[in-house]
């Protein structure tokens, strides 16, 4: 990824703050041919108890997913357990206008950009195909994105042998992370009166909320 160094998420605790943020992934393998293949999840991350640990990403696919054969097969081939992969976490994003810039009323020399923030994830990709870690893991995605909910739903308000059926029917995936990339472009680099009118722009003619127009337009959320 290209990372212009005033763009760069340097800090480890805030790429993880960004993927907790935007859970949702593009989980990027090679087949069997080589060939590259995407697939779309959520994933949790649970980081890593010490400094010299890795954080881990955990989710789960279908089991009819061609991912699951293809790297079933690697296994029995030989070619090990564990496989590259890149999860890819999309963040706030939103086109900016020039017509929001003071300069355009000055000189005109503008033109539009993107925003957006990211995290590129780099690791080790393993299936689990273990019910106990499957149940854990629905379980901890289900109190994740229920959590808020005034009335939750629980796993445990769904029969013991329908949860079962339906774990049968998944694999776990588990993804040890190498390295991770953060990217916030957000016009943090502009002059103040530029960003402010960004974040009014955002908020105002688009509709985000306060707290993406703010990160989108490198602005704190109160201004």
């Amino acid at each position: 990824m290209y990372q212009p160094s005033q763009f760069r998420l340097d800090d480890r605790a805030e790429c993880r703050r960004a993927i907790a943020s935007a859970p949702f992934a593009t989980l990027v393998t090679r087949d069997s041919s080589g060939a590259l293949s995407a697939d779309h999840l959520p994933l949790l991350l649970t980081p890593a108890a010490d400094a010299q640990s890795p954080d881990i990403l955990r989710g789960h696919i279908a089991r009819a997913n061609p991912l699951v054969s293809c790297l079933e097969s690697f296994v029995r081939e030989g070619r090990g357990e564990t496989f590259e992969a890149l999860a890819i976490f999309h963040g706030p994003q939103a086109y900016v206008t020039p017509s929001w810039y003071p300069a355009k009323r000055e000189h005109g020399k503008v033109v539009p950009t993107w925003n957006y923030q990211i995290v590129h994830v780099h690791g080790r990709l393993r299936l689990i195909d273990a019910p106990h870690w499957l149940v854990e893991t629905v379980t901890a995605l289900t109190e994740r994105f229920e959590g808020k909910r005034e009335r939750p739903w629980r796993v445990s308000d769904a029969p013991d042998d329908y949860i079962a059926a339906m774990c049968r029917a998944i694999v776990g995936v588990e993804i040890v992370v190498e390295r991770l990339e953060g990217k916030r472009k957000a016009s943090q680099h502009k002059p103040l009166e530029e960003r402010q009118a960004i974040y009014r722009g955002l908020r105002d003619e688009y509709g985000y909320s306060e707290r993406d127009a703010a990160w989108l337009s490198g602005m704190p959320p109160d201004d």
